[in-house]
């Protein structure tokens, strides 16, 4: 049996994964049961396209938040939380302490994605 090497782990964002099985679907004819519930799933909770996505990305980044990693920031991408109660939700899920200030900072960012959206 083979035993695959993990050579390196990158976080993606659903965006990112919706258009991995965009290119899934032009090779392969037919996917599996899995792929499609995936599918069905990103299409109701994917609310931004890549080049907002990777504005915000760049935003989020340029906060200089001590602590918070890439994982995190793709977390909060992918849920966009509009509230400071949201994204301290998000961020339980962590080992990862941010203050209020860098918390409230991050909302701001946010907001500015979802109100531009509506």
């Amino acid at each position: 049996m083979v035993k695959p090497e993990i050579i390196s782990e990158n976080p993606i964002t659903l965006t990112e994964l919706k258009q991995e099985i965009d290119k899934i679907k032009k090779r392969d004819k037919e996917l599996n049961f899995r792929v499609g519930k995936t599918e069905e799933y990103l299409s109701h909770f994917v609310t931004l396209n890549k080049a907002k996505q990777d504005e915000l990305i760049k935003k989020l980044e340029k906060l200089n938040v001590p602590r918070l990693k890439d994982i995190h920031i793709t977390k909060i991408v992918d849920i966009i939380p509009k509230t400071v109660d949201e994204l301290k939700i998000i961020l339980q899920g962590y080992t990862i302490t941010v203050n209020n200030d860098n918390i409230k900072k991050i909302v701001d960012v946010v907001k500015d994605f979802t109100e531009k959206k509506a």
